[in-house]
Formats: structure tokens, sequence, C-alpha cells
């Protein structure tokens, strides 16, 4: 009879194990952030567990564990009655469930130099977002081996008829009628084979003007990018702003100074100019002088053209003259 039950036992550990391995690898119904980085996946993960944590922190407030609550009285008191002794172990169980729920926890993304943090209770979307921006603003660097950080705030089946269906729905907060806007999409796919770039982005694109016709593809500077990156059977998607501005979610170029003209006239969007800054009475000084300097500049011309024809005819009566000269 216990060699049964060790035999029960070990079934039940092996369909945990299995059980426990699929929930640490990434799958549909996921959220949380997709991070890219350089060879070193372990640092990476260090690194992501630092700035998210730090971050979240900011946004959400200190992370609250949930422990199983129990009290050394009510040990005391139940520990002859074995109904209540039950209850305790199922509430011990459900706790110790909760605490593994941590706000982050790390998965297996399925490709290599890519980590995948999966969120509880957060926004992907808007704490990446926060993160860049600050990142932008101060300039300082936060990492050594994350390149880039992409939100992932929906996954689906990685197959032509799942992802139309999944996305339908997923974009229409930001597409739909009323709401439209400027886009474009961002395709990459990692160990799988089932998926053409082309195909992916001209259906999504097709969906997209479903949505709203006034929705327009912009690849120079678009108000919303469409993230769509599959691993092996897994669509992850998001939809985020600023994408250009902040070099394509790279935590190690956005600390660099914008090269492009338009990243730059973003940048200087909201400084004043020279003369957007210059107090009124002083404006009207400086243009009563350009005014009386353009009348100098009129006047000059027009004694310079008087004098251009005047010479210009004494040049040509006098060809006329040597002209009429007998030989």
């Amino acid at each position: 009879m216990s060699e049964e039950s060790r035999k029960r036992g070990w079934r039940a550990q092996a369909r945990g194990g299995k059980r426990a391995r699929r929930e640490r690898a990434l799958c549909t119904g996921m959220q949380g952030v997709l991070i890219t980085c350089n060879m070193n996946a372990q640092r990476c993960t260090a690194e992501a567990y630092s700035l998210l944590g730090e971050y979240g922190d900011r946004l959400y407030g200190p992370e609250e564990l949930g422990d199983p609550q129990s009290s050394n009285s009510d040990e005391e008191q139940d520990e002859d009655d074995v109904e209540a002794a039950l209850k305790k172990e199922v509430m011990q169980l459900q706790g110790s469930n909760k605490k593994r729920k941590r706000r982050f926890q790390a998965v297996d993304s399925g490709a290599n130099n890519v980590v995948f943090i999966q969120t509880h209770h957060v926004d992907p979307e808007k704490l990446v977002h926060h993160i860049l921006q600050d990142i932008y603003q101060t300039k300082k660097k936060k990492s050594r081996v994350i390149l880039r950080m992409l939100p992932v705030s929906g996954t689906c089946r990685a197959f032509p008829e799942d992802m139309e269906k999944y996305l339908s729905y997923y974009l229409e907060p930001w597409f739909k009628a009323p709401n439209h806007a400027s886009y474009q999409i961002n395709f990459k796919a990692r160990n799988s084979s089932h998926n053409k770039r082309d195909d992916v982005i001209k259906a999504l694109a097709g969906l997209v003007a479903k949505l709203n016709p006034e929705n327009k593809v912009d690849l120079t500077d678009p108000e919303l990018t469409i993230i769509v990156e599959i691993i092996k059977s897994v669509c992850c998607v998001s939809v985020v702003r600023d994408y250009t501005l902040f070099r394509k979610y790279n935590l190690q170029e956005v600390t660099r100074e914008p090269a492009n003209e338009n990243q730059r006239a973003a940048k200087s969007k909201a400084e004043p100019t020279a003369d957007e800054a210059r107090p009124e009475h002083e404006k009207e000084v400086v243009e009563a002088g350009s005014e009386q300097k353009e009348a100098g500049q009129n006047i000059e011309e027009k004694e310079g053209g008087t004098d251009g024809e005047k010479e210009t005819e004494a040049v040509a009566q006098g060809n006329g003259s040597k002209e009429a000269e007998p030989e």
C-alpha cells in the first residue's frame, strides 16, 4: 500500500513538474516585457529585474507579497482538530501560490538573446514608455547589456487565422472609428518559418484600414507603432508611442543626442526661439531697424540702376559714333 502511494506521489510530482515547466515558458495569454541582449541572457535578466523593479515601484508602489495567513495561537488551538488542520494547509498552499506570482517573473522566451519578463497587475506599455521617457530626458545609462525593451500587452497563436481574429478586436482602442492615427508596423519573427513578413504586414494593414479608413501609414514620424514579435508559435503584440523618438525603444541609443532632423525638431518643439523669447518692446525696435535698413537698400539699388543705364547709353552712343566715322 505504501509503495502504491509512493508511486502515485511520483506521478503527481512528474505531472506538476511538467506543468511548472510549461508555465515558465512563453505562451498565449501572457503580458510582459520582451528584452533583447547580446550573448549574456543571465546578466540581461538581472538588469531587467532591477530596472523594472525600480520603475514599477515608482508607478505602482512597493510590491506586496502574499504571505500565508496563520498565527501561533490558531496552531495551538487547532492542533487536535483534523478539519481545521486541513483548512490551514489549504490556506498555506494558496498563499504560497500567490507568493509565486510576483510582479515580474522571467520565463523562457524560446529564442536566443531574448528575455521575456512576465508581468502581473502592471500595464507593460505604460511602464516601458515611462522608463524610456526618463532615460531620454536624463540621458543616464541604466543598463549595460540590455538593447531593446518592448512591451507585450497581448499574445496569441502565431497562425494567420488566429492572428487575424485576435488583432481585429485588440487594435480597436487605437484605430476603430472615431479613433484614428498615423501608424507604422514593426515585424520580427524568430524560430518561425510559417509567417512571411510581407504577408503579415499586408494583412495587418488591411485590418487597420477596415477599422477606420482615416488611419494612414506614416514611415517617417508616425503617432503609433504596431509591434509584432513572433517567437516559435506565439505572437506578441503591442501598440506604442514615440517609437522613432525613443530610437526603436533601444536603451543604448536613446541616451545619445538626436542626429535626425525630425528628432531634433521634436526635441526642440517645446523650446522657444530667440525671437519668441524676446520682449515685445525689443521686437518693435528690431522691426523698425530692419524696415529702415530695407528702405536704404532700395534707395541704393535705384541710384545704382540709374547710373548703370546712363553708362550703358554712353557706351552705345560711342559705339555708334565710331561706326559712323569714315575709315
